[in-house]
């Protein structure tokens, strides 16, 4: 390949929008280009490595037992009004009309799709396990998309769909697409963990993110230092500790003058206390209706954890309007004690196991609490959950486990969810045993972000002249800087285009007429693992130079040894990720 021939429009300047790595190098290579927010055209060697990414994802679950299909991506609303999720999904799913007024979306996901289909074609126990997926565009119409392919509205997924007879089945399916994704991204030559995660919007009861590790990451999550346990941090289990006694002839709590002090950090300051010895009080509207967090001082309420408490659809933050109206205390100063009976509230386990004396809100503006109790004035009052983030040095949740937790960032570009019969049983999507009995299907769903994994990979692999894609997902695995056009040049450029060709080395000629800096900073740029230089060093000494662009290493080889060397350096990148 001539990349005189090859549509690849590299830019020097940032795009003004681009906030992360990826975005900025998917610009300026030349693989992207932005049509509208969150919208993408793909250029040549965009192309490329999506088809690499595409390709190992269907060998390898087609290695696992799937198959593929392909399903419509627009899709009627009777669907959806049968799985419940039409006016559940929220202002995300993009709705619209066709000429007769009957409603469609443009889809973000196809379990509605796919639950149908099946449904229709399989009537009896003989037909299953059945493990379909497809590699589709979505569209999810997000209220702020950014970061280029990271967070767009409209991008490539791969979602697969399992459905078996019974739970164990089910869970064979789901250990087997676990294992695929394990292999998928290994084979991409990626950093990344596989964690357990909440189901979210798709609904279910047992879910793993795989996450590629990067410091950019939207994600937090957490793994053990001692054994293999890792989970998003809003998954992570806290494991409670034991309440508190109260020494006999406790004080009781009493009130204490604060003024305009609201903040945990400005309280602790003022009143001679470490932020671990308050209580911070968080309000939410759950459902359109007020709840009231409680968590240490120094921790994080987990929002998913208190979303699961209530039984709410959605949760947001409460307004300081709201908050006095529903409390009648106001925002800033939220007392556990006094909440009026109709507010539902909820106290992490970590608050009642402390020892001494805690401060809280007073309940009055510029008031707060010393010498509350946990087991004395907030236990009888509001209910204990496990209802804080999971942070580091926590002790691992795994029984039997005496590790400790650590942190990363990290960017989700698989998710799998053990379904049940979340969509099977509202669907209708029934088979008949061995009996003659009619039984709904046991699902699994599967999916992975197609385009993010690109995002994913740059985050992962960069510096601050480009990108340095892993072998298996860099669209040439060879870029060759001729720097000359004399006829020996010209001859030996070709011939090793020939010859890299015949051994499944993909190799890019760069034969335009530019500065040789132009050539090599495009060729950091756009991030070929392997860059071969042929100019004059070749002409005077017979060398051609191999640059590694991970390691930035160099060497001068002659021709034959360069050429055993690059083959052997691409198979091994191929077979064991990044050289």
């Amino acid at each position: 390949m001539r990349i005189a021939r090859l549509h690849v429009p590299t830019l020097r300047e940032d795009p003004k929008e681009a906030e992360v790595a990826s975005h900025r190098f998917l610009v300026r290579a030349g693989y992207i280009r932005k049509v509208a927010a969150g919208i993408y055209s793909f250029l040549p060697l965009g192309v490329r490595t999506l088809e690499k990414v595409k390709n190992i994802i269907r060998e390898e679950l087609v290695r696992a037992g799937a198959q593929e299909v392909f399903l419509p991506a627009v899709q009627p609303a009777e669907l959806w009004e049968k799985s419940g999720r039409w006016k559940k999904y929220g202002p995300e799913l993009l709705r619209m009309k066709d000429r007769k007024g009957a409603d469609f979306c443009l889809a973000p996901t196809a379990e509605e799709v796919i639950v149908d289909l099946v449904s229709r074609d399989v009537k009896s126990y003989r037909h299953l396990p059945l493990n379909l997926f497809q590699i589709q565009t979505k569209f999810r119409d997000e209220i702020r998309p950014r970061a280029g392919l990271m967070r767009g509205r409209e991008f490539i997924m791969k979602d697969g769909y399992s459905f078996d007879v019974d739970a164990a089945g089910a869970e064979a399916n789901y250990r087997a697409m676990y294992d695929a994704y394990t292999r998928i991204f290994s084979r991409m030559g990626l950093d990344f963990r596989a964690v357990e995660a909440d189901t979210g919007a798709i609904g279910g009861s047992m879910s793993h993110e795989f996450q590629v590790l990067a410091d950019s990451g939207e994600d937090a999550i957490v793994s053990c230092g001692a054994c293999n346990y890792a989970a998003n941090v809003e998954q992570a289990r806290v494991p409670a500790l034991a309440r508190s006694a109260v020494p006999e002839g406790a004080p009781v709590a009493r009130k204490v003058a604060t003024p305009n002090k609201k903040t945990i950090e400005e309280v602790a300051s003022f009143l001679g206390v470490t932020p671990a010895e308050c209580v911070k009080a968080v309000a939410y509207l759950a459902d359109e209706r007020v709840v009231v967090a409680f968590v240490r001082g120094d921790h994080e309420v987990n929002e998913i954890a208190l979303k699961k408490a209530c039984d709410a659809t959605a949760l947001f933050l409460a307004e300081g309007p709201e908050v006095a109206k529903a409390l009648g205390q106001p925002p800033g100063f939220l007392s556990p004690v006094g909440l009026p009976q109709s507010v539902r509230a909820f106290i992490d386990h970590d608050v009642l196991s402390v020892q001494g004396p805690l401060v809280c809100g007073g309940g009055e503006e510029d008031v707060h609490l010393v010498g509350v109790r946990a087991s004395r004035d907030l236990a009888p009052h509001i209910t204990a959950t496990a209802l804080r983030l999971a942070q580091v040095g926590d002790p691992c949740p795994r029984e039997g486990c005496d590790g400790r937790l650590r942190t990363f960032r990290g960017i989700e570009v698989g998710h799998v969810f053990f379904l049940g019969t979340r969509y099977s049983e509202p669907m209708k999507a029934t088979y008949l045993d061995a009996a003659g009995d009619e039984l709904p299907m046991v699902m699994g769903c599967y999916g992975i972000g197609v385009t993010r994994v690109m995002s994913a990979a740059i985050e992962q692999n960069h510096d601050e002249g480009g990108i340095r894609w892993p072998f298996a997902i860099a669209p040439f695995h060879v870029g060759l800087m001729q720097l000359s056009d004399d006829p020996k040049i010209t001859s030996l450029a070709a011939d090793l285009e020939r010859r890299f060709e015949a051994a499944g080395v993909e190799m890019i000629v760069d034969d335009r007429d530019e500065r040789p800096g132009v050539k090599f900073k495009d060729a950091d740029l756009i991030g070929y693992p392997l860059q071969v230089t042929l100019g004059k060093k070749f002409l005077d000494t017979g060398l051609v130079e191999l640059k590694h662009r991970r390691s930035g290493e160099r060497e001068a080889l002659p021709v034959e040894a360069l050429f055993a060397r690059v083959v052997g350096l691409v198979r091994e990148g191929l077979g064991a990720g990044p050289a």
